[in-house]
């Protein structure tokens, strides 16, 4: 079967792999749509630190149940559309026994520390399926990443009551805004681009902050009537936007971490104390997440279309990395359509 690698930095391919056969616990897959994420881009980029190459990417999956095993439950059924939690758990660190495992210690996402979703077949144990046949398989490609910003809702503990603002309006970061607009939050959004921002909008953002053109600090205080945010999202990866997050946000409030930054972050402490701030991460999803971003996605109201810049074939992924790489300003989400 075919299956697309990453070969080296800045290097691609398509080759043929042998297909999966399903173990006694495992689902096969007919994969449909996947979708590229910013992980994938810096793999490709030669900057993910947890990937050896060659490498098949991939993660963000809408796809058909082909075939089960024998210790399968009966409610998996073939032709059935789903997507797929991606990360491994080892149930037994400290995260797991948290009931915690999308932070587990021993994590391994598909794509990343092992081999991807694109591929025409794979196979998955039965506990990671999540079944959504009321989906298009478009979507079921966008509920992963859309989760990742759910989650960070969640670890921010947003309420109604809240201003908040999510600095980076990317995928995630989108996912950020929706998921604090389904709790009632005010929302800010914060980019380079305003088209990215108009996104956000759409989406639900009452506010929005051009940092190119205005003062992030200006405008908050101007919105927030001096006060600064209740919770700032922080899903950019830069030191700047570390710190910022840090300087901007209110007395008593939260910070989330969402984005890797590759180098140290130097601080000044002193606001960590003075505001008597919670500085929280926020890594992966949980099941709970895929279920709320799949209902959320049934109502109806996310602007699907809009968030995917382009889907091509798997002939032609490669290229689609490089455009990205050399054009990120002009990209939101890149699906890879496997088969139809």
């Amino acid at each position: 079967m075919k299956a697309f690698f990453i070969d080296a930095p800045g290097e691609t391919s398509l080759g043929l792999v042998d297909e999966p056969t399903p173990a006694a616990d495992e689902v096969r897959l007919r994969v449909r749509t996947v979708g590229f994420c910013g992980t994938d881009l810096s793999t490709f980029q030669g900057k993910n630190p947890l990937v050896s190459y060659p490498r098949i990417p991939g993660h963000e999956i809408g796809a058909s149940i082909e075939a089960t095993g024998a210790a399968v439950p009966d409610r998996f059924q073939k032709g059935a559309d789903v997507t797929v939690l991606p990360y491994t758990n080892c149930g037994e660190c400290s995260a797991c026994r948290q009931e915690r495992p999308n932070c587990c210690r021993k994590n391994e996402t598909l794509g990343v520390q092992r081999h991807g979703a694109l591929a025409e077949v794979i196979t998955v144990p039965w506990q990671k399926i999540v079944p959504a046949s009321q989906r298009s398989l478009r979507e079921l490609a966008l509920v992963e990443p859309l989760t990742i910003g759910f989650h960070a809702v969640q670890r921010g503990e947003m309420a109604a009551r809240d201003t908040v603002v999510v600095l980076g309006c990317g995928t995630i970061g989108l996912g950020v805004v929706a998921g604090a607009v389904r709790q009632g939050a005010e929302v800010i959004g914060v980019d380079l681009y305003d088209w990215k921002l108009d996104l956000a909008r759409t989406i639900g953002a009452e506010h929005t902050v051009n940092t190119d053109s205005h003062s992030l600090s200006d405008r908050l205080r101007a919105i927030t009537d001096g006060e600064g945010p209740a919770v700032i999202v922080e899903a950019i990866g830069q030191p700047e936007t570390f710190r910022a997050a840090v300087d901007e946000v209110a007395f008593g409030g939260r910070v989330v971490y969402l984005g890797y930054v590759g180098e140290p972050v130097t601080y000044d402490p002193t606001p960590f104390v003075k505001k008597e701030l919670d500085i929280r991460g926020s890594r992966n999803a949980r099941r709970d997440d895929f279920r709320d971003v799949i209902d959320f996605l049934g109502e109806g109201s996310f602007p699907v279309d809009r968030m995917i810049t382009r889907t091509v074939e798997m002939e032609s992924a490669g290229r689609a990395l490089k455009k990205w790489r050399d054009h990120p300003q002009n990209i939101t989400k890149i699906q890879v359509a496997v088969q139809s």
